[in-house]
């Protein structure tokens, strides 16, 4: 009888791991047949996401929204932020806020970023500037008040959305970098923001004028129009400011929207103001008191500013309520040493922001977009259109230099930041039909040949181009039409010009 042979060690099963017992589970085998491609809605729909999410790791792209893009122009662009206490509190009305009592319409201090032309190759040491300001849920509660749904739950879930879709979006200029150094010194400007928008909504429209030679200070204004934002001044407790309503404030008489429309805009007109005096300090050698009564940390290099700053060419600038604002506050434009401004600029004129100012005593540029024209509103009684057209006629007439253009194709956010993050969605939900950095670059070279023209006199572009539409939509002549250059009809109509143009 054979003796039996010895079984093979590779013929007996292997001893039990951990691992062998985790692999043969049978969650495990389920997670393992999950994985297999299949060609369902769900797997495609699952995968692609982690796929985006594992790219935007990778890249460091934010989720859900492009990158704000590098700046077009010769020259580095620098941002500082700074923060500066009047040297006495201002206080427009006696209105106070209903939930605490004080008064709504005070100006304590001026915050503003200033984006100006840097030194080239030049790195910030600290961190670019955020698009979205800390603190975030700062202005997700702002959001959340301007939607009437300010409230515990729904707080987070802003803040949270506002962190996944631009939570990690940076603007793209270097922090406190040295200013250019050049021989020239650089044009000014002062720039006010729209309504439910803050100083940084305008980011790159104002660095593309940095990085073309201009000095830019966009400030954040405390009339309550922004989302959020917070008062630091240096030895005193922060304050934030929220979106105001008028069932928030109380007053004698009684608040309505003229009302709250007019203190808001006095607001605005001092915080300009404002912004302009510390500028003037900084120009006049002041640059470290400047920086060391800042709370905001930034502007080391202010001390270098001195004599820099050409307020012989100052303009203000805003956009929809700040462009209510800039007009307003160029009614005293070029008549006393605290507002030098030689020119204005308003984009999208406020349809709700309160009555237009008409007494501008300087050039003027007023530019609507396509949706800003091409809908009808009643603006006081008459059509918003035809209130703008006067006003810049009137200018016209006084001054000699005023125009007033619509900008085909674009929306009201075009010449913000908000197209350039989110291109497709804002289009769809806007209308407009216009290439989303074309028309922003349209933007920046008509306000650049504005700003051209009040330091030279000298019209370029479709500024030196006579009237093409008295009405939106409607050429004067078939003739115009056919001798208007085909480069500015595919981006411009021309409502009011100089007169005796070609």
């Amino acid at each position: 009888m054979s003796t039996p042979q010895p079984k093979p060690r590779w013929l007996d099963p292997r001893p039990s791991t951990y691992l062998s017992r985790i692999t043969s589970s049978h969650y495990f085998q389920r997670f393992v047949h999950s994985l297999r491609p299949r060609l369902s809605w769900r797997y495609v729909t699952f995968s692609t996401l982690g796929l985006y999410v594992l790219y935007c790791f990778i890249t460091w792209q934010p989720f859900f929204s492009s990158r704000l893009p590098s700046y077009s122009g010769p020259h580095d662009v620098g941002a500082i932020d700074l923060e500066i206490p009047l040297p006495k509190p201002k206080r427009i009305s006696d209105t106070t806020l209903k939930e605490n009592g004080k008064f709504a319409f005070e100006v304590e201090s001026v915050l503003f970023t200033v984006y100006y032309p840097s030194v080239k190759g030049v790195k910030s040491n600290v961190a670019l500037h955020p698009w979205v300001p800390k603190p975030m849920g700062l202005t997700a509660e702002g959001y959340a008040r301007a939607a009437g749904v300010n409230n515990f739950l729904i707080r987070p879930i802003f803040t949270f959305a506002l962190w996944l879709f631009v939570g990690s979006i940076k603007i793209p200029a270097q922090v406190d970098v040295p200013l250019l150094e050049d021989t020239s010194k650089f044009p000014v400007m002062v720039f006010s923001h729209g309504a439910v928008s803050s100083r940084t909504d305008y980011t790159h429209y104002l660095g593309e004028l940095a990085s073309r030679g201009h000095v830019i200070a966009a400030i954040e204004h405390r009339d309550g129009s922004c989302p959020g934002t917070l008062v630091q001044i240096k030895g005193e407790k922060d304050r934030p400011v929220f979106l105001l309503k008028q069932k928030d404030l109380v007053s004698e008489p009684p608040m309505n929207d003229t009302i709250l429309k007019k203190e808001q805009l006095a607001v605005r007109t001092e915080e300009i103001l404002q912004t302009i005096r510390v500028l003037q300090d900084i120009n006049a050698g002041k640059g470290s008191e400047i920086f060391t009564s800042s709370s905001r940390r930034e502007g080391k290099t202010l001390d270098a500013w001195s004599n820099r700053l050409d307020f012989n060419h100052l303009t203000i600038n805003g956009h929809s309520y700040g462009a209510t604002g800039a007009l307003q506050a160029l009614k005293t434009a070029n008549t006393t040493s605290t507002n030098p401004a030689i020119g204005g600029i308003a984009l999208d004129p406020g349809k709700s922001s309160g009555q237009l100012n008409t007494e501008i005593p300087v050039p003027l540029l007023v530019v609507h977009s396509n949706s800003w024209s091409s809908t009808h509103s009643i603006f006081f009684g008459r059509p918003h259109f035809d209130t703008v057209a006067d006003l810049v006629r009137g200018v016209r007439d006084k001054v000699g230099a005023a125009w007033f253009l619509t900008s085909v194709g674009t929306a009201h956010p075009s010449v913000t930041d908000a197209p350039l993050l989110q291109p497709l969605l804002l289009n769809f939900a806007t209308g407009a039909t216009a290439d989303v950095r074309k028309a922003l670059g349209e933007y920046v070279k008509v306000t650049l040949d504005f700003l051209d023209y009040t330091k030279t006199s000298k019209k370029d572009g479709v500024l030196d181009e006579a009237v093409t539409h008295e009405e939106y939509g409607k050429w004067v002549s078939e003739e115009r039409e056919k001798s208007y250059p085909k480069e500015y009809a595919k981006y411009w109509e021309v409502h009011v010009a100089p007169l005796n143009q070609k």
